[in-house]
């Protein structure tokens, strides 16, 4: 698949070139030309006499039915065997056919570039060309092609300039997406992108691409290598090939040496110097060893880094490196291009949103404004409605005394003012007056109706006042009004000869004050059409669905309201769970505070505890050290003691019991504790000492006064 889309490259360019008139048509005769020439360069086999009637003027055969493209394919193509033709050959055949047409090289031999170095450009142009047609080279691949010649001159470019130069060429393809052949090899013979290289040079830089590229040359160059039969070292020219290393005679490649297949099981290795030769490597192949000697070290790791990378594509299954990284390098413009058009199309989703947004924050700026807006003309109504309000209210408070003045009777009695009459009964916020009250005399005076009317209609305005418009039931005071001026003016034929009820000639007194001029005394202007279309218009049905109306809205206040009330039962609810949580975390932290009082208190009670026992374990020491000091004395031996009477008067007791007062002290204490006096060792004292008791109680009292001392 991949050589017939090499070729078919080639044979674009060379069906173009026959296609004069650009319409897609080329004439039999320069087709079947082309064909003869295809097959005779692609060493197909085929019968001259076939193909003069596969291109017979007429309209059988496979070209005049089905076009030239199917036969191609069928005929040519399909027969193609890798290997059996040279595609140099072939390619310089398709440029012949098209140079002649689309190139003309500069007569006055300032073209930078030869036939030879054209052709080999158009060559290279087709490999890296992209797989649709017309073919054109990205500028990536334009770039990367440059780098290459250059690089084999030994030349660098700038980035800038480069970026520079490319950008001028694509800004003249921008249409196509990238440069045509003639483009490019326009941009070698300007000289644009070689700063004052010759001829020469340029032309080996091609050739060494060329060579690279579509002939697969890893790697080339002289190096010595040992013989097999006679052992002797010759210096050979290398050429590496993905599948083979080559080696001829000299450089121009035309007498060929020998071959050494690589495979995968081939391998390279680095030997010491021997045999005045230095820098040597081998190449172990299944059957052989080559031993090769390179001319610095710096050669001998290209070479073989180039042979293991040979070595690594026949293992892999390639036949091509330069196609490898091709292949790698379209992925990635892929792979750029979508994470480009990915990014284009976040961009333009954020884009999208951000509009989105700035048009929803507009929306909610012009309904704040309206909202604002309505809030304010809500405020002014509501200002309007209630300045009417008291207006209708002092209106109707003048008219209420003035109706009072002209009906008040002054021999008028009856019941007591301020009450209603018999059967007056009160309906929501104002009098409903029901039946007309029955006038028996004057039971009832006028001036206790309008008491009575006055305080409960005062009562009714208070309470409008404090409403909204919808809240008044006009009805109950036009009711009022009416009864008050029917008991005068308007009497029912008692024969029942009347066609209007009481109920109906209330409604057209309402009718009448709705229609009637505003100046007084009342009068409506004689338009009786008028008139019977608005009495036609006062149905029951009107009146059911203005109370449905209402009804309407009273059920969606109540909804509102209660939904309210919800809403401010579960907000209390949630207030009191969190002012629930706090209690308990305050009750917690005065436990915890509570605890740590009594723990220190105990603390400071123990600190107390050992303090006391403190003190008194430092005043016990005290004491004992003092008893210890006193008897820490170094024995002496004693005086002797005059032998004296009872009666000498300068025997003192208490001087021998001081002196020895220790001694005894220390002996007393011990008998105490060891020693319990008996009724007989006392007696048996007693009568062994005679007479001697008397002294002996003397002088125990003394000493007893003795040791107190110290003591205390």
């Amino acid at each position: 698949m991949a050589l017939r889309k090499e070729l078919l490259k080639s044979i674009w360019y060379a069906f173009t070139a026959l296609d004069v008139e650009k319409s897609g048509k080329v004439s039999k005769s320069q087709l079947k030309v082309l064909s003869h020439n295809l097959y005779t360069v692609l060493h197909i086999p085929h019968d001259p006499v076939a193909l003069e009637e596969h291109f017979r003027d007429d309209d059988d055969g496979p070209v005049s039915s089905q076009g030239y493209m199917p036969y191609l394919n069928k005929y040519i193509l399909d027969k193609v065997e890798e290997g059996a033709f040279v595609k140099e050959h072939f390619d310089e055949l398709c440029w012949t056919l098209t140079a002649k047409k689309n190139y003309q090289v500069d007569s006055n031999g300032n073209s930078m570039l030869s036939n030879q170095d054209a052709f080999r450009l158009w060559c290279l142009f087709n490999f890296l060309s992209e797989d649709k047609y017309p073919l054109i080279m990205v500028p990536d691949e334009v770039e990367y092609l440059l780098k290459k010649v250059l690089s084999s001159m030994s030349l660098e470019v700038g980035l800038g300039e480069l970026e520079e130069l490319l950008a001028q060429e694509a800004q003249a393809a921008q249409s196509s997406g990238g440069l045509s052949v003639w483009q490019f090899l326009e941009l070698f013979n300007s000289g644009r992108c070689l700063r004052g290289v010759g001829r020469d040079t340029l032309s080996m830089a091609i050739h060494e691409v060329y060579q690279e590229l579509i002939q697969d040359v890893l790697k080339q160059g002289y190096l010595w290598k040992r013989g097999h039969l006679r052992r002797n070292w010759a210096e050979r020219w290398f050429q590496l090939q993905p599948s083979c290393l080559c080696y001829f005679g000299s450089e121009e490649c035309k007498e060929k040496r020998g071959m050494i297949p690589l495979d995968a099981q081939c391998c390279v290795e680095v030997l010491p110097d021997r045999e005045g030769k230095r820098c040597m490597f081998c190449v172990k192949t299944a059957s052989r060893t080559y031993e090769m000697s390179a001319s610095d070290t710096r050669q001998r790791q290209e070479w073989t880094a180039a042979i293991q990378t040979a070595i690594r594509l026949q293992a892999e299954g390639k036949t091509s490196l330069h196609k490898d990284l091709k292949q790698k390098r379209r992925e990635q413009r892929g792979q750029r291009e979508r994470r480009r058009a990915a990014k284009e199309e976040e961009m333009l989703r954020l884009q999208q949103l951000q509009e989105e947004k700035e048009r929803k924050l507009q929306e909610l700026e012009l309904l704040q404004e309206a909202q604002r807006q309505a809030e304010r003309l809500m405020g002014e109504e509501g200002g309007r409605r209630r300045s009417q309000h008291r207006e209708l209210q002092q209106a109707l408070e003048v008219q209420l005394r003035e109706a009072e003045q002209v009906w008040l009777h002054p021999g008028g009695g009856g019941g007591p003012r301020g009450e209603g009459p018999p059967g007056a009964e009160r309906r929501g916020a104002g009098p409903g007056l029901g039946a007309e009250p029955r006038t028996v005399g004057y039971a009832w005076s006028l001036v206790g109706w309008w008491s009575w009317a006055k305080a409960a209609f005062a009562a009714d305005l208070q309470a409008w006042g404090q409403v909204e418009e919808g809240a008044f039931v006009k009805e109950h005071f036009d009711e009022l009004c009416w009864t008050l001026t029917a008991k005068k003016n308007y009497q029912v034929d008692s024969n029942g000869n009347s066609m209007l009820s009481n109920q109906d000639a209330f409604r057209l007194w309402c009718l009448f004050n709705f229609l009637s001029e505003d100046k007084y005394p009342l009068i409506m202007v004689p338009d009786e059409g008028a008139l019977a279309s608005e009495v036609t218009q006062w149905t029951p049905r009107r009146l059911l669905e203005e109370e449905e109306e209402k009804l309407k809205q009273l059920l969606q206040l109540k909804e509102e309201q209660e939904r309210y009330i919800e809403r401010a039962q579960q907000e209390k609810q949630e207030l009191q769970q969190e002012m629930a949580l706090q209690s308990r975390s305050l009750q917690q932290a005065q436990q915890q505070l509570e605890e740590v009082r009594q723990n220190r208190q105990r603390a400071d009670e123990d600190v107390e505890a050992a303090q006391q026992k403190l003190r008194q374990a430092s005043t016990n020491v005290k004491h004992w050290n003092v008893q210890m000091n006193r008897l820490m004395h170094p024995i002496k031996p004693g005086d002797k003691r005059p032998t004296t009477s009872s009666s000498f008067t300068g025997f003192q007791a208490p001087l021998l019991a001081r002196r020895d007062s220790s001694l005894k002290r220390l002996t007393r204490w011990g008998s105490r504790d060891n020693k319990t006096p008996s009724p007989s060792s006392s007696d048996q004292q007693k009568s062994l000492n005679g007479g001697e008791d008397a002294s002996s109680s003397a002088s125990a009292s003394q000493e007893d006064k003795l040791d107190l001392a110290p003591e205390n």
